[in-house]
């Protein structure tokens, strides 16, 4: 499940992602309290109260780029308005495509990780370089990408994802991986089979 983006206003139709700085244009820090303190935080507080109703005890947010939720620190503050029915979705690959460790974010998160994803993606040399990790292109252009999906092990290799799984294991996780295999480079029973053993590889059992 992802966070929801709202508006950057009440007459906005399309939602907003800010990712820079809100020192400037002068209406930017009001985006932010709109987002997080008129829609956001209200709606998640209704919704968690009708979710406990039903017996719902967790709800795992995957800090997806483009939504309001997209990193540990975005999503203790929502958990911290809401309450700790909500953890994270733990996708690697979405922070590193970002430019983040999720090993240190997995610490950060202790107690709070409620599922993880096996996902990886890869930096690409020589285009990050140039034109950093900002990247709206469609996930089809592979080429021209300055990252991309790929199979697990594929951009981390497997010294990585065993640190990461052995990390997740030291902050109490002891769930379910799920495999999401999205590397467009590859088919999809290669891509399945490359992640497959590289999970086996590095999963403790």
């Amino acid at each position: 499940m992802m966070s929801g983006l709202p508006g950057g206003g009440p007459d906005d139709k399309i939602p907003n992602w800010i990712t820079s700085t809100v020192s400037w244009p002068d209406y930017m820090p009001g985006v932010i309290d709109y987002q997080w303190n008129e829609v956001a935080i209200p709606w998640w507080q209704a919704f968690t109260r009708h979710a406990a109703e039903y017996g719902i005890e967790q709800i795992a947010l995957e800090e997806f780029p483009s939504q309001l939720v997209y990193n540990p620190s975005t999503l203790l503050r929502l958990r911290e308005a809401v309450g700790d029915i909500i953890g994270m979705n733990l996708d690697p690959s979405h922070l590193i495509a970002m430019g983040a460790d999720p090993i240190a974010a997995a610490r950060k998160l202790e107690g709070v990780i409620y599922h993880v994803h096996g996902k990886d993606a890869r930096i690409e040399r020589g285009l990050a370089d140039v034109d950093g990790l900002l990247e709206y292109q469609p996930v089809t252009q592979t080429k021209t990408r300055t990252w991309n999906y790929v199979a697990v092990g594929c951009g981390q290799d497997l010294k990585w994802w065993k640190e990461f799984f052995s990390v997740l294991r030291m902050t109490g996780y002891n769930g379910y991986v799920s495999l999401e295999m999205e590397d467009l480079t590859m088919s999809v029973e290669a891509g399945l089979r490359t992640s497959i053993d590289a999970l086996n590889a590095t999963l403790s059992q």
